[in-house]
């Protein structure tokens, strides 16, 4: 019996993401802008397949082959004939959804493998029956072959992403160890090189370890060979530790021209300057590997200040990077929903009150916060792995501390993601049911708006510049947990993400997350969204259960094998858990039981007597440790306390690792969302939207490549043929 965890269940929720009004309101100019920007995600996305396995780009080739030639009711006849029974076929559909959705066969959000819920003798004479294979038996036969194994296989080390024998990762060689990793970031930071949009690659050469770094680029010119307007991307051979490193171009060449291409188009029809001069930049950074050109094409985004059609794109978050450094690539186009936005505004515009609130001395926060545009988009393109609630970019350390950066809620993912049925719901009493279904909505706005503009937009990093000069008093600031000098802080080209590493991604989202609950008890901000008297205590008693809910079924994403975690928000929620279950007094309750279908169940109860006063107090105190570790460049003890409160054990006062089995058995599978497409017809631009159904996603795909469909397949097959000997 393979584990239902690797399976997408059948009755997966898959919706639409509705955003017809929105894109109706765009005037023609505005409509082929963002006709423009949604190809260049799209085309960049498809790199997330070669980010995420060495299977993922196969398989989708397979999967467009078989439905560019036959739509899914079309080939249900081939399935039947096949030998397939009608849920065999529906399980087919789900995975096919999925791979799209994920863009990958691992799950975007926890990193697990997931694989057809049928036989594989089956899913092959489905494969041998379809039109695509009688039309090219010799070509399919070779697709199927490529990837056919590696589609099923659940051997220990290919259940979920990681690096070396934790998991299977394409962001790195598979000769590469942890130790290769911070070799090479030590090398990266010696050149004042990002890892962002890198890959490493480990070879021997003349008896000596050497590894390159490649850069995603449209230019393929050799190592030595400058190229006008190359910016800083610093190609070339270099010694370094005994090791010769390689930094050179061409990762994803063919993509990084579709995305630049695209995006010269979308320059043409852009509002105002800084879009012109932000896509100008965008171009270069893809064209030649430049991450220098992505930060000036950030700054000019920052400046884009409230505009119609919103966008960004680029390798963004690090969150499947094992180490924790390498973006993933995402590019996104939505358009503003101005009603929400005003709340939005005012959230901004009282950040200044509400800062002083947080419980770190003044020293600990930004000397100047830049007031961000902070709106709610309805999402009209999402390319990626998976689509967040809510964002805060550009990620670089020096352009947020100094220059500034801009919130977005994505409202229309919003409002389908988290509405739950009642009989879902698990590990709740039967009277905090229906009050979780009236108020999770309202309570997660305001968790996202706090969590992304004040979580991720609050704290100073502590830096010391190359010329030996302090952004902080080092001789008057004092560490509040101990009293004591500042003696630790960050030195020239050091960055958050490359000193603290693996566990860097989890600990800001943990920070950012205790950041929303503590000044959601704030009655000015709940005001700001409209709730007042007990309808604000509801919202307040509800996200801080949600909260709590949510560290339990981050159970989910721990590996007990590895001890690892595979999703850094739930990791974060879980640490959360465990430090309001520790402030003791009745706050938290958590107890195993038995279900009325008389298998393990468990129940989580939150004292909401307690929230302002035994809570406030816990988290308080937890948020100022975690600021002034992130402050001061304490890695040492950043992960003593970060991995503490992680450990999953099955000893203590809850034994986490017999409730994990308990929420496995009881979980719901994440939704997946279709996504419209758009179409050039004559001079206007005509929105083509898709059911909310696994035949819906899986058509949305098969025609979002339909001008250039094997052209972009093939391409796809040799990017991945590139580099197939290098994951043995």
């Amino acid at each position: 019996m393979v584990d239902s965890q690797y399976f997408l269940p059948n009755d997966i929720g898959i919706s639409a993401l509705d955003c017809t009004e929105a894109f109706r309101l765009l005037s023609p100019r505005e409509k082929l802008y963002a006709h423009y920007l949604s190809r260049s995600a799209w085309y960049g996305g498809l790199a997330v397949l070669l980010q995420t396995s060495p299977e993922s780009a196969s398989i989708f080739v397979l999967l467009q082959r078989l439905f560019r030639k036959q739509p899914a009711a079309q080939l249900e006849s081939m399935a039947t004939a096949a030998g397939l029974s009608p849920e065999e076929y529906q399980a087919f559909l789900v995975y096919a959804a999925g791979l799209y959705a994920n863009m990958g066969n691992y799950k975007s959000f926890g990193d697990t493998k997931f694989i057809p819920n049928l036989p594989q003798e089956k899913l092959k004479a489905l494969v041998w029956q379809s039109q695509a294979f009688q039309d090219s038996p010799s070509e399919m036969e070779a697709l199927w072959d490529s990837c056919s194994t590696l589609l099923f296989s659940l051997e220990d080390q290919q259940k979920q992403l990681g690096l070396g024998d934790k998991g299977v990762t394409t962001y790195f060689s598979g000769n590469c160890c942890l130790e290769d990793a911070e070799l090479a970031q030590k090398f990266l930071d010696s050149k004042n090189l990002s890892a962002y949009n890198t890959r490493l690659f480990k070879n021997k050469s003349e008896g000596k370890a050497s590894y390159e770094v490649r850069l995603a680029s449209a230019v393929q010119k050799g190592e030595n060979c400058a190229v006008e307007g190359e910016g800083e991307t610093r190609c070339g051979r270099y010694d370094f530790e005994d090791c010769v490193f390689t930094v050179s171009r061409g990762d994803y060449a063919y993509l990084m021209k579709k995305v630049s291409e695209n995006l010269e188009k979308a320059k043409d029809h852009a509002a105002n300057e800084n879009q012109k001069r932000m896509l100008e930049e965008y171009a270069q950074s893809f064209t030649f590997g430049s991450i220098e050109a992505h930060k000036e094409g950030s700054r000019f985004w920052i400046k884009d200040k409230g505009p119609i059609v919103e966008s960004y794109i680029g390798f963004i978050e690090s969150y499947r990077d094992p180490f924790g450094s390498r973006g993933e690539f995402e590019g996104f186009v939505a358009v503003v929903n101005k009603a929400m936005s005003e709340r939005f505004a005012k959230l901004v515009s009282s950040a200044e009150v509400l800062l002083p609130e947080l419980p770190w001395p003044k020293d600990f926060e930004k000397d100047r916060f830049l007031l961000p545009d902070f709106t709610s988009l309805d999402v009209l393109t999402f390319a990626g792995s998976g689509i967040p609630a809510g964002i805060n970019i550009p990620n670089y350390d020096d352009i947020r501390q100094s220059e500034g950066f801009k919130n977005v809620s994505l409202g229309n993912v919003l409002a389908v993601a988290y509405a739950t049925q009642k009989d879902k719901l698990t590990f709740l009493d039967e009277e905090d049911k229906d009050m979780y279904i009236k108020w999770k909505g309202p309570s997660f706005e305001v968790q996202v708006g706090l969590h992304e503009l004040l979580g991720h937009g609050s704290g100073k990093l502590f830096v010391q510049d190359e010329k030996g000069t302090f952004n902080f008093e080092q001789d008057n600031v004092r560490n509040p947990e101990t009293g004591e000098q500042i003696t630790t802080w960050y030195k020239g080209n050091e960055t958050w993400d490359s000193k603290f590493s693996t566990i860097s991604c989890s600990y800001e989202e943990c920070r950012a997350e205790c950041v929303g609950l503590y000044l959601c008890l704030n009655k000015h901000v709940l005001s700001i969204f409209g709730h007042e008297d007990e309808d604000a205590e509801e919202v307040v008693y509800i996200n801080w259960l949600n909260m709590v809910r949510a560290g339990l079924l981050g159970l989910e994403f721990f590996t007990p094998e590895s001890k690892s975690w595979r999703q850094a928000h739930m990791q974060a929620r879980f640490v959360i858990l465990r430090v309001l279950l520790e402030a003791g007094e009745g706050l938290v309750t958590l107890k195993e039981s038995i279900g009325k279908d008389g298998r393990p169940d468990a129940l989580i109860t939150l004292d909401r007597s307690k929230v302002h006063t035994v809570g406030k107090a816990a988290i308080e105190r937890f948020l100022c440790k975690l600021q002034v570790i992130k402050s001061t460049a304490d890695v040492e003890g950043g992960r003593a306390l970060y991995e503490g409160y992680s450990a999953v054990s099955d000893t203590g006062s809850h034994n986490f690792l017999h409730l994990r089995e308990t929420v496995l058995l009881r979980k719901e599978a994440r939704k997946m969302f279709v996504q419209a497409n758009t179409r050039v017809k004559g001079e206007s631009v005509e929105l083509v939207e898709y059911e909310g159904s696994a035949a819906g996603l899986i058509r949305s795909f098969t025609e979002r490549f339909a001008d250039d469909a094997e052209e972009v397949e093939a391409h796809l097959l040799e990017l991945n043929k590139r580099d197939a000997s290098c994951w043995c």
